[in-house]
């Protein structure tokens, strides 16, 4: 779930100015190196042309359970996994592995009939199932349980409601603001007329005692201050606009959807959702409504690399399953539990999980599956989280504790990375102002602002999140488990830990304006670095047995030509 904060009429423009501003910034920012190049990526170009030159690696999967992957797109059609033992279309589960014409991955939220697209909250799930038992009880007749479970009905109750009412004025706000700026523009249009939007024509017109025109000059001066330039004021008004369009439809869906207790899509998918061992549920459609989410992440990690398309993946030999687990709303954990098992039952060697909630009511149900990826050598990649929160603090599932813990036994999960995001500014704006942090639950840093990544329907787009950051240390689990084969997901996990970058300086904290060292953000105090992660790989001994010498069918010796900026 992703966290909007209310748009208020001066961030319009302060986004705004930032968009033109992201012209600036190489489209792989997130690759480069922060010696050579100046920006704070991971190191991969310098890494490809110096210490993977001429070296052979194996083809691997790499499992992205999202919201759906657009596998045509002209970046990853030649990088999607494709499972061989099944004929396409035949309506016949040829390989016996449960899941009809599962050719290019699964999906767990859809059915005969179609698929879910918006899904509640899983705080608005627990109070609908609850509201009907506590809605009219006595809490003085209630038993020591159930005033327990009467405690959390209340707090869940409170939090829907709240926030409800939250969304409609947020949305109420984005309309009249909206109105607002149409109407100063409308005016500013009819006074310039076709002339070129600029310093020197804004500076000969007299806003009078126009109210309208008076702010529409202060908009449009706010904003070619710095120099931007527009073929006219209808251009700019088609931009500035076209800003409120996903806050609108945010706010809405949480009106419709998220927080709504009398949603409920699941009959769409044909379950019996209380029976949480069932496991052969779901369609075979991996892109589903809108792939926009998963598709954005699959090409971080693995976009095809120098076929002058587009953008450049990190992982230049693996190919992406697509694991359709995540609607427009809160994930359910009978469908995680499941997709995990699936890309672990089916070849994946790592897998990124791009998203989160605050409950999670089936936990040992995830805690199960995730058992099941450790001792089949899996990796699991996890973004921390939007809310620039203290995960040590705050629950952000699914996550690497055990929710049973068991005496004289590890109670975490040793395949697990938990990923915050950096920013490309360096100094104490490094740390991405939205990012969830934690000195024990947070294991690194990793770029996640202002990713270019392909989009559905060919296309590309700059995206910010944990969602980003968390498949950009996916991308390197995966580079590393491919060139070098012969170790083991709890070794590609340390070695990804050790060899960060550390940033031993003070940043400002997420959410404040407070400074700290960085090394108080998480438990490496550092950013992902391939450059320093493949040294120390080939300085490791694995410990897997590898046939053939680490080069297995199919596998291939990337091509190497310069990059691109």
């Amino acid at each position: 779930m992703q966290l909007r904060k209310g748009i208020l009429f001066s961030l319009v423009f302060l986004g705004f100015i930032k968009v033109f501003a992201q012209q600036e910034l190489p489209l792989n920012w997130h690759l480069q190196d922060k010696q050579k190049d100046g920006l704070p990526g991971i190191s991969l170009e310098k890494t490809y042309l110096e210490l993977l030159k001429d070296k052979r690696s194996k083809t691997l999967v790499v499992a992205i359970l999202d919201s759906g992957v657009d596998f045509r797109h002209e970046d990853l059609k030649s990088v999607m996994w494709t499972n061989s033992k099944e004929i396409p279309g035949n309506n016949k589960d040829d390989d016996s592995n449960g899941y009809v014409d599962d050719i290019h991955g699964w999906n767990f939220i859809g059915g005969p009939n179609g698929n879910v697209a918006y899904d509640t909250y899983e705080t608005t799930r627990l109070y609908a199932q609850m509201r009907y038992k506590f809605d009219n009880a006595d809490p003085k007749k209630l038993n020591s349980d159930q005033k327990k479970e009467y405690e959390l009905y209340t707090k869940l109750k409170k939090d829907v409601e709240e926030r409800r009412e939250s969304a409609q004025k947020n949305l109420d706000q984005i309309l009249q603001t909206e109105k607002f700026i149409s109407m100063a523009l409308d005016a500013l249009e009819v006074a310039l007329g076709d002339q070129e939007m600029n310093s020197a024509n804004l500076e000969k017109l007299g806003a009078g005692e126009e109210t309208q025109l008076m702010m529409g000059l202060a908009i449009a001066k706010e904003v070619v201050k710095d120099g931007l330039v527009f073929k006219n004021v209808a251009e700019f008004k088609q931009i500035i606009l076209s800003d409120f369009v996903d806050g609108k439809a945010h706010y809405s869906k949480e009106l419709e959807y998220a927080f709504n207790p009398d949603y409920d899509p699941r009959k769409i998918v044909g379950d019996n959702y209380t029976d949480f061992a069932q496991r052969f549920y779901g369609n075979n459609d991996v892109i589903g409504p809108d792939a926009s989410h998963g598709t954005h992440v699959a090409g971080i990690v693995a976009a095809q690399r120098n076929n002058d398309m587009g953008m450049d993946g990190i992982a230049d030999n693996v190919r992406i399953m697509a694991v359709r687990c995540v609607p427009d709303g809160d994930e359910r954990d009978k469908d995680v539990a499941n997709a995990i098992r699936y890309a672990v039952d089916n070849g994946a060697s790592v897998i990124n999980m791009s998203f989160g909630k605050g409950y999670s009511p089936q936990k040992e149900l995830v805690d199960e599956a995730i058992k099941y990826a450790e001792e089949k050598d899996v990796l699991l990649v996890h973004a921390a989280g939007n809310a620039a929160s203290d995960n040590d603090d705050l629950d952000n599932f699914p996550n690497k504790n055990f929710k049973k813990k068991k005496l004289f036994s590890c109670n975490k999960v040793s395949n697990w990375l938990e990923v915050g995001a950096s920013s490309f500014e360096s100094g104490p704006d490094i740390v991405a102002g939205f990012s969830n942090y934690g000195k024990k639950q947070v294991d690194l840093f990793a770029p996640g602002v202002q990713i270019y990544s392909t989009m559905p329907n060919n296309e590309y787009k700059h995206e910010q999140g944990t969602s980003m950051a968390s498949p950009v240390v996916a991308g390197v689990a995966a580079l590393l488990r491919s060139y070098f084969p012969e170790l083991t997901a709890k070794q590609v996990r340390k070695i990804i830990l050790k060899s960060t970058q550390k940033q031993d300086y003070d940043v400002i904290h997420p959410g404040t304006k407070k400074t700290e060292k960085f090394s108080a953000l998480s438990s490496t105090g550092g950013i992902v670095n391939v450059y320093q992660a493949v040294q120390m790989a080939s300085k490791t001994k694995g410990k897997k047995k590898v046939k053939d010498g680490g080069v297995g069918p199919g596998d291939v010796m990337p091509t190497k030509v310069a990059p691109r900026s």
